[in-house]
């Protein structure tokens, strides 16, 4: 059996997840990375995409927001301003988002409105991925 170690993933509005697993990857400025039990302690920012939860041998897919991840001796907490299941992702709200932004982006904007655009946009896909759209 593989070791253990506790996932905290908090937002704003819920605790997300609070439970004792195998592993867990994010996604990170820089690419993906696996945490396993004992991991270095490290602080990190979270891009928006997909974060993979492997409990009891299974892989679960979540997908949330920007954010940072705290990996401490026994425990790794996440926070993020959304976290969402598969079935919990509105397929044609994101579609609609993600129709919206990148419309946005074509048009003329301050670097700060097209940052965020390219949030809204990176938001809307990773939630059409993880829905299965």
């Amino acid at each position: 059996m593989a070791k253990l170690f506790n996932l905290k993933i908090l937002t704003p509005q819920r605790r997300f997840f609070d439970d004792d697993i195998e592993a867990v990857t994010v996604d990170a400025p820089d690419g993906s990375i696996t945490i396993l039990a004992d991991h270095t302690p490290i602080i990190m920012p979270l891009t928006v995409g997909n974060t993979r939860i492997k409990k009891d041998g299974k892989w679960q897919d979540v997908v949330n927001s920007d954010g940072f991840m705290e990996v401490r001796r026994h425990e790794v907490l996440m926070f993020v301003q959304t976290c969402e299941r598969p079935e919990e992702v509105d397929a044609l709200r994101a579609e609609a988002a993600r129709s919206r932004a990148e419309e946005r982006l074509r048009q003329k904007q301050s670097m700060s409105e097209y940052q965020q655009s390219k949030l809204a946009l990176a938001r809307a896909m990773a939630r059409l991925k993880i829905s299965g759209h």
